[in-house]
């Protein structure tokens, strides 16, 4: 791996997007297929997410990656509350039990590694080395590229319906640009893994015999508008923290 991203940390970070895409959602139909859910995703999240942390240790890129504490005081990020808004939309229309306890357990625990993954890959690895190509490309690509990863639910046999995926695509998008500019403004990205971690979580418990179409449009229309919202107010009360880029990482 060394040799790669030292190479191409570009091609390094896309490399781990298709390992993370392909390997997950093979595991999620062998989960299907077990008839327990996330039976066989939950290890292999854990193997891959203890795989790329101790490289990244390894490697010193903690805090390159943003596995650090913030420099912005919470004060000034309005204590990441419009973050709780955004983690808590699967409870916005009640709560049930959609799972057994077990299998609650494995999708709780496997949500929280696929937080840790993605913001990893998306953010830590795929922003921070496309920077010296410009930041508005780094933002861009980093964002588009995590929602538009969103519409593998159509082709993993989920049984995904194609507009909840094009809505799931539109918020996705907006998440990606705030965790992107948060990211970018304070130089860590734990309240971004804890906040994937959180809302993917939650899924879980979200009521859905309570959707609509319009609860749908609804609900994505608010996350967009949150999203985007918390992200000017971060651009405007913060600096740039992240100075590293892969040119310049340890």
């Amino acid at each position: 791996m060394n040799k790669l991203y030292k190479k191409n940390p570009i091609l390094f970070a896309v490399l781990w997007i298709v390992i993370y895409v392909v390997s997950l959602s093979l595991a999620d139909n062998a989960s299907a297929s077990l008839g327990i859910e996330k039976a066989v995703t939950l290890p292999l999240a854990l193997v891959l997410s203890l795989v790329l942390y101790v490289w990244i240790a390894r490697q010193n890129l903690k805090e390159y990656c943003g596995l650090c504490p913030s420099a912005v005081p919470e004060s000034r990020l309005l204590w990441y509350f419009p973050l709780g808004a955004l983690a808590s939309v699967n409870l916005w229309f009640g709560v049930t039990m959609n799972l057994s306890v077990p299998e609650t357990v494995l999708y709780v625990a496997s949500m929280f590694c696929v937080g840790f993954l993605e913001e990893v890959i998306f953010r830590g690895l795929l922003f921070k080395a496309m920077v010296p190509l410009g930041l508005k490309t780094a933002v861009a690509v980093s964002s588009l590229t995590f929602g538009m990863g969103h519409l593998i639910n159509l082709i993993n046999g989920s049984g995904a319906d194609l507009f909840a995926s094009l809505l799931q695509v539109v918020y996705a998008f907006a998440a990606g640009f705030l965790f992107t500019i948060l990211f970018f403004r304070t130089g860590s990205i734990r309240a971004c893994i804890l906040t994937h971690g959180v809302l993917n979580a939650l899924g879980a418990f979200a009521n859905e015999a309570a959707r609509t179409t319009g609860r749908d449009i609804f609900s994505a229309a608010a996350l967009t508008l949150i999203a985007l919202g918390y992200a000017v107010y971060i651009l405007t009360v913060t600096e740039s923290r992240t100075c590293k880029t892969a040119e310049n990482r340890p």
